[in-house]
């Protein structure tokens, strides 16, 4: 019985349907909760947040277990660094088309810190290669 088995199953197969099989990736799916259909669990929930909550406070920033929510302030209770970390900074090749010794303290700084980077990773390229 197990030879015939073998003999139908491997007639069944051909060998493009096997790699077919084999190498194809599946994803483990989670348990269905009963009585609910498949693709209801996925659509998104209406918010239960009214938009003056949303507004006034950082929804989700809380991170003690008693604690709540921190409320927005206005923007002259924010330091002014703040404002500039989003800012555009010259790349390596920018700052070296410009005279170094024109350069304000903290691009000079930054073409410090890039150049020796740059310098250590073909360093690191040169000595893989040998």
């Amino acid at each position: 019985m197990a030879m015939n088995s073998a003999r139908s199953f491997r007639h069944i197969l051909t060998t493009k349907e096997a790699i077919g099989v084999v190498c194809q990736r599946t994803f483990a799916t989670g348990k269905a909760k009963k009585g609910s259909k498949g693709g209801s669990a996925d659509a998104p929930k209406a918010s239960t947040l009214s938009k003056e909550v949303k507004s006034t406070t950082v929804v989700g920033a809380n991170i003690l277990k008693d604690g709540t929510d921190p409320k927005i302030l206005p923007d002259s209770e924010y330091p002014d660094w703040l404002w500039h970390l989003l800012d555009k900074r010259p790349a390596l090749s920018e700052l070296r088309r410009k005279n170094i010794e024109t350069l304000p303290y903290e691009d000079l700084k930054r073409f410090v810190k890039l150049d020796n980077r740059a310098r250590i990773k073909e360093n690191n390229s040169v000595k893989a290669k040998n």
